[in-house]
């Protein structure tokens, strides 16, 4: 009997110690490789977003879309349109001033979450990013002293006399160089305009835009003027390529429209000619 009794306890060991070389097996097979060969979907970006509680937006000083007021607090229409985005995602909106010539770099290194700051569809923008809808119809203008323009106008001047001040990296140094002009690059659309106001430079290329709000009487450069329309362009925000924050932005672009806040908005910063109805 005793030895029947030790004979079925190495047996009870026996089979205790095959069970748990089997469940130390177990966590092995759900590690199996996909045979598919399928790589995981990739992190929501909205999901990121929320989780750091804040909506990082690339800039430019750019009135009236994004310019800082006395206060240092960035506003303008896009700024606006941002913060309206950054309520519905539940998230508070930091602004950065970016290097425009990489912008594209800063959005996909995740230094900033979407790009918002009157930027011209392109093709670079359309390989680089995820673009929205447009919202604005903008292009590119060239920009001239008064005395200047009323000599292009007259023919005393042609297009191939200016070497234009551009903003490095933007659709204006595109468009002066589509043109065959060649381009001094500056930092900013502003400061491209104050090359021409200062004299440093014959001209600028920027955005229709700008140039409507900035030059002529009642404005800053009351000498300034355009002088020629170089190209016809329609403005988007952009995210990282694939990310889903885009048709949430295009969904809070419809909805902003519709409920008036759009329209006000840009009444509010004098470009309602310029709203494009987002569809």
């Amino acid at each position: 009997m005793k030895k029947r009794t030790l004979a079925l306890l190495g047996l009870v060991a026996a089979l205790a110690i095959s069970l748990a070389g089997c469940t130390d097996k177990a966590p092995q097979d759900t590690e199996t490789p996909d045979p598919t060969g399928s790589t995981p979907v990739a992190e929501s970006d909205i999901a990121y977003i929320q989780s750091k509680g804040t909506l990082v937006v690339g800039v430019t000083d750019y009135p009236p879309l994004d310019y800082q007021d006395e206060s240092g607090e960035w506003v303008g229409f896009d700024a606006d349109m941002c913060r309206a985005v950054a309520e519905a995602l539940g998230v508070e909106c930091e602004f950065v001033s970016i290097n425009w010539n990489n912008k594209l770099m800063e959005l996909e290194g995740k230094s900033i979450d979407v790009i918002w700051n009157g930027m011209t569809l392109t093709d670079e923008v359309a390989n680089g990013s995820s673009p929205t809808i447009g919202y604005l119809s903008n292009g590119q203008v060239l920009v001239l002293k008064a005395e200047n323009a009323a000599k292009f106008e007259a023919g005393e001047l042609a297009l191939a006399d200016f070497t234009p001040a551009v903003e490095a990296g933007s659709s204006g140094e595109k468009a002066a160089a589509a043109a065959g002009l060649s381009c001094v690059p500056v930092e900013a659309q502003v400061d491209a305009l104050m090359e021409v106001a200062a004299g440093t430079s014959d001209s600028c290329v920027i955005d229709t835009l700008l140039a409507n709000v900035s030059t002529g009487e009642g404005t800053d450069y009351a000498d300034l003027v355009i002088a020629a329309d170089l190209e016809v362009e329609m403005d988007v925000a952009a995210c990282r390529k694939g990310s889903d924050l885009t048709e949430f932005i295009n969904e809070q672009m419809v909805t902003l429209y519709e409920n008036g806040t759009t329209l006000q908005l840009a009444e509010q910063y004098g470009i309602a000619d310029m709203v494009v109805k987002p569809e």
